[in-house]
């Protein structure tokens, strides 16, 4: 597919430049603006936009096979292409769980029949999830981004240990989900002022942190690459921030909704129940500081698709989880890079190089999304291309919308304006 971008600003490096691009296939041109020795090429005019390079999630549930009626890979991949990713990493809560080659195998055939963006799939650490016995990880290893048990933490000292020696022999990442059960009491939403004045029932911090302060030990036992999903909690940002300064090899992650949104900010309505919870205002402020200061290392989206009557039964029984796949970019673009919390050169780094880096994710030039900043919009849940409609982000006013998304050099999502 050969074809050129004109009039659009180009962001490199931190820096944008007014540049043409010419692309053909897998090669990518940057031009000063002057395409007249192209000739028989279509050519897209992006005045007032900006090409950024392809984002990458690390974190990205798409529920098949196994649970379609939730979520596709189809679906799943065009909603990230609508949200300017190009890769992303399909977490293991599936049926089957790709827990062997075997089972893995019938993930990476949807995969290669249906996905419209770069998927690499994670294998479980441990069979089933279930936290007893280790998943065939040698087998596993050379198809897989890394290893993760997420929705789940890994209860057992000893099977952790065992699985962190392991990682470490194949060079893979173990991927942890930071959960000990036994904090859990029933809980599902944050231990905080809204849960005692609403009579719910609450997750504590300790539940998080009590588990990253066990594996951070085994990491520095076994020499075990080790990175955090989703963090919460203020403690868990001291304790990484620890870990970094100690020189364990250890990086993390947080989600929009942790770094936008506070437990005072929760509703009678699933929308807003995901795991780990929204969490205090405190907590929130030393997610920001991390992010900034690059104890936290990358933005994931932690996208968790269900079905309406799934989400539809109330904080205690809705299932944990909200989609954010193609409203990751507007929301951290909005309300912390335009408010002059964060620059855009931290938000892209942490969405893009930071990710590719600590993942070994080759990312190509004819990897990349355009966008318009300009277009302010209000956030309606039934415009979403995923499957899941469910998030606490409805009517909320953003800035920035996806013009197009290219993957390896093909078009992959292009927004249709209405007049």
């Amino acid at each position: 597919m050969k074809f050129i971008i004109t009039e659009a600003m180009v962001y490199d490096s931190g820096k944008l430049s007014r540049l043409d691009v010419a692309v053909d296939g897998e090669r990518v041109e940057f031009l000063t603006p002057d395409v007249s020795d192209y000739t028989d090429t279509a050519v897209f005019s992006f005045p007032n936009h900006t090409i950024f390079p392809g984002f990458v999630d690390v974190h990205t549930h798409l529920r098949e096979p196994g649970f379609s009626y939730k979520e596709t890979i189809a679906t799943g991949t065009r909603a990230a292409a609508r949200g300017g990713f190009t890769t992303i990493c399909s977490m293991p809560n599936l049926d089957p769980v790709p827990d062997s080659l075997e089972n893995l195998r019938q993930q990476q055939k949807i995969i290669a029949r249906d996905a419209v963006v770069n998927v690499l799939p994670y294998a479980s650490i441990t069979v089933g999830q279930a936290g007893m016995a280790l998943a065939d990880m040698e087998s596993l290893a050379p198809h897989v981004v890394g290893f993760t048990d997420d929705g789940r933490g890994v209860q057992s000292e000893a099977v952790m240990r065992a699985a962190m020696i392991e990682a470490a022999r194949l060079g893979k990442l173990i991927v942890a989900h930071c959960e000990d059960n036994s904090l859990l009491h029933g809980g599902y939403i944050h231990d905080g002022e809204y849960a005692l004045a609403h009579g719910h029932r609450a997750i504590s911090s300790e539940s998080e942190w009590r588990q990253l302060e066990r594996d951070l030990r085994l990491v520095r036992e076994t020499g075990c690459a080790y990175h955090v999903c989703h963090i919460s909690a203020k403690e868990s940002v001291e304790l990484i921030r620890a870990a970094k300064a100690e020189g364990l090899d250890v990086t993390c992650e947080v989600t929009p909704h942790h770094l936008l949104l506070r437990d005072s900010d929760l509703r009678e309505d699933g929308n807003f129940k995901m795991n780990p919870p929204l969490r205090s205002a405190e907590d929130k402020a030393a997610l920001i500081s991390g992010c900034l200061d690059g104890t936290i290392d990358m933005i994931a989206t932690d996208h968790a698709p269900h079905s309406a009557e799934e989400k539809g039964r109330g904080l205690e029984g809705s299932l944990f989880g909200i989609v954010a796949l193609e409203t990751c970019y507007p929301l951290l673009y909005t309300h912390l890079v335009k408010t002059d919390i964060m620059s855009l050169e931290r938000l892209v780094e942490m969405m893009t190089t930071a990710p590719a880096q600590r993942f070994k994710i080759t990312q190509s030039s004819a990897d990349f999304s355009i966008w318009d900043l300009t277009t302010e919009y209000a956030i309606d849940p039934a415009e979403l291309i995923s499957l899941g409609k469910s998030m606490p982000f409805e009517g909320w006013k953003v800035s920035g919308k996806c013009a197009m998304t290219v993957v390896g050099g093909v078009i992959k999502y292009q927004e249709v304006y209405k007049a």
